[in-house]
């Protein structure tokens, strides 16, 4: 990941205390002579390299790469991703950044990150920063406001490879990395019945998302392969815990109430278990409950939570690899890849 100093120092050069004029004029030297110098040619003897790259070092002076390749209009974009998380606080999101670093770093490229905050206009804009600034590629998971795809069109009509991961685009031919949710949910609800669970409440995100329809379409299939009676009473839209813990005293006041929660996310499942042990229920004598994702959150909770592994970094990995296959043309640009990564249930405490 592009640390601080990174961007400080390539986007941000007005922010430095001297330009190639001041070295020059400080120096007695011509601003081509400063330029050849800090880019190490050999054309500028060794002694005058040294001695303006050790001034600019002094006085915080970093070239602006990106801003020197705009204005030289470079037909080939810096070895640098562009990288959109919906939130940065988020272990799943984290683990698929790790991956992307891991991989692109191996291959010789950086990554530039920024936050959408499940934000619309905050994801437009910084569609239209890395177009921009001329980024090789996008890596990008969609915001929840999302529902207009115009800036993911643009970056594609103008040729910039582009992936999505976790919450996929359908508006756009691109290539994208996914965990199998549909699996994984059924597995897990699976495990759930088997273990004794009959009435098995499902907590989810908006259906508008590619993920939520395919863990609540997971979850539904596994009641009816079992022989059970999808009931919309036990349907909840809640993907956070601070929402579990409003909803969830009401769900159990039913008079025929769930025996067990299938959670969209670690997050919204901890929530569920909290409540649930304040009103005074056993997890899991009295109640099963099953998160997706496996965070460090999972092991630290009171029992610790049965969930669905996602392995983030091996889906970053994928996306990067993707991307920088399409970049360097090993994968033609305008081929779409689909990569599924499998999940792995993990059982733990929450479930019988």
């Amino acid at each position: 990941m592009l640390d601080r100093a990174f961007l400080n120092n390539y986007l941000m050069k007005e922010q430095s205390s001297i330009t190639m004029k001041d070295i020059a004029r400080d120096l007695n030297v011509s601003i081509a002579t400063v330029s050849r110098a800090l880019k190490d040619s050999p054309r500028i003897s060794k002694v005058q390299r040294e001695r303006i790259q050790q001034y600019a070092h002094e006085h915080n002076f970093y070239p602006n790469v990106i801003g020197a390749a705009l204005r030289n209009n470079r037909a080939q974009s810096m070895k640098i991703i562009g990288v959109i998380v919906p939130e940065f606080n988020h272990y799943y999101f984290s683990s698929i950044l790790s991956g992307i670093e891991e991989e692109a770093s191996a291959r010789g490229y950086r990554i530039m990150v920024s936050q959408s905050k499940d934000s619309y206009e905050r994801e437009v804009q910084i569609c239209d920063s890395f177009y921009k600034y001329k980024v090789c590629g996008v890596i990008v998971s969609q915001a929840k406001g999302t529902s207009k795809y115009d800036h993911f069109k643009k970056l594609v009509d103008e040729g910039m490879p582009l992936v999505f991961y976790d919450r996929i685009c359908t508006g756009v031919e691109a290539s994208r990395v996914v965990v199998d949710d549909y699996m994984g949910a059924f597995t897990a609800v699976t495990h759930m019945i088997d273990t004794g669970c009959r009435r098995i409440a499902f907590y989810g995100s908006s259906m508008t998302m590619e993920i939520s329809k395919n863990r609540f379409n997971g979850y539904k299939d596994a009641l009816l392969k079992n022989g059970l009676q999808l009931d919309e009473d036990l349907i909840r839209l809640c993907d956070n815990r601070a929402a579990a813990e409003a909803i969830t005293p009401d769900i159990l006041s039913l008079e025929n109430c769930p025996d067990g929660f299938f959670a969209i996310n670690d997050d919204t499942a901890i929530g569920i278990l909290y409540t649930a042990k304040h009103m005074g229920y056993h997890i899991p004598n009295d109640i099963s409950i099953c998160g997706f994702t496996n965070g460090n959150r999972a092991k630290a909770c009171d029992p610790m939570l049965t969930t669905v592994e996602q392995r983030g970094e091996v889906v970053g990995e994928e996306a990067a690899n993707i991307l920088i296959g399409q970049v360097e043309g090993s994968i033609p640009i305008n081929k779409v890849e689909r990569r599924v990564v499998r999940t792995r249930l993990v059982v733990r405490g929450t479930t019988r």
